[in-house]
């Protein structure tokens, strides 16, 4: 894949020449960071070094290739992600950046929480070529419940926590939860859908940093959501881009929400089942605030000026909106 995407000299190597080594951090895909020897002179502009990300299961197939290709080559385009060197059917070849993936502790930090919701506060601002319809939520979950009905095992205590898994009535849990988000007003913008530790990327030489330390990566389940809006009366219906003369889009909460879960859990544990969740780590008020505040200050641009009682009652709004998507 090298030899054929990058050219130069990634063509006038022998495997015994060739770098590569494994990077950790993926959970849906192999990661491995490719290189030139040091011995080995650039014939043009080809990169040095590159990541090379083999996709997993869940998104090989036509599909999510074509739809991930265009998202990662467009978000390169705009700064706000890797550039991208090639793209088959196995997966892709990206600009390597040395850095290190944030550990879950480091979401705590206040300067990192805030640049986290500059950084997402500008992704949901994006417009993207892709189907508008929020249909991403659900019919994940909707995919992850028909595994469950197919899945048997042929081991007794399998068997058994699989029950127990069924007897909770998933079907039913997921439909009250489509009603209560769907009762919630929300247009749709541009998500990641995955904004925890591992896919936030600190940038080495700029850990000293106040603002752009972080990159955002993996955007594999990025896609259209819902995210709330202020209408004429206050609020937009349900599921509406806003149109020419709308009122300007206010944020709300499923990439919020779901970051604010990413607080709890530890991908790096060592013993199984290799995560570990903390409850008590979620944020607390204040720093759910902290976020929020960041999050407008960005958005601002595309609000307009907002009264200081305005911004207290969005503010609360936003809080209960995170807390149901959460």
């Amino acid at each position: 894949w090298c030899r054929e995407f990058l050219a130069g000299s990634w063509k006038l190597i022998g495997p015994d020449e060739f770098g590569i080594g494994p990077v950790s951090g993926g959970l849906s895909n192999l990661l491995f960071k490719c290189a030139l020897p040091e011995h080995i002179l650039s014939v043009g502009d080809e990169p040095r070094q590159v990541l090379l990300r083999v996709y997993g299961a869940i998104l090989q197939g036509v599909d999510s290739l074509v739809l991930e290709s265009v998202m990662f080559a467009i978000l390169a385009e705009r700064a706000l992600g890797p550039r991208l060197y090639g793209v088959f059917p196995q997966g892709r070849l990206e600009q390597y950046i040395p850095s290190r993936r944030l550990r879950t502790e480091d979401l705590r930090d206040p300067d990192i929480s805030r640049e986290i919701a500059v950084k997402m506060s500008r992704f949901h601002g994006m417009v993207m070529p892709f189907n508008k319809e929020p249909k991403w939520l659900f019919g994940t979950m909707e995919g992850y419940l028909k595994q469950i009905a197919e899945l048997t095992f042929p081991e007794e205590a399998q068997l058994k926590k699989l029950n127990r898994l069924k007897a909770y009535n998933l079907h039913e849990e997921m439909r009250s939860l489509r009603r209560l988000l769907e009762s919630t007003p929300s247009p749709v913008v541009f998500c990641h859908n995955d904004v925890q530790e591992g896919n936030i990327l600190l940038l080495a030489g700029r850990e000293a940093s106040s603002s752009d330390k972080l990159m955002l990566i993996d955007f594999e389940y990025s896609s259209y959501n819902y995210r709330w809006v202020r209408g004429a009366g206050g609020r937009s219906s349900p599921g509406r881009l806003p149109g020419p003369g709308s009122s300007p889009p206010l944020p709300r909460g499923f990439d919020i929400g779901n970051h604010f879960c990413e607080w709890v859990y530890n991908y790096t544990h060592d013993a199984w089942p290799f995560f570990k969740a903390s409850p008590e780590n979620y944020p607390s008020r204040q720093q759910q605030l902290h976020f929020i505040r960041h999050y407008l200050w960005e958005d601002s641009g595309r609000r307009g000026d907002t009264s200081h009682e305005e911004q207290a009652r969005i503010e609360e709004e936003m809080l209960a909106e995170v807390a149901r998507c959460a």
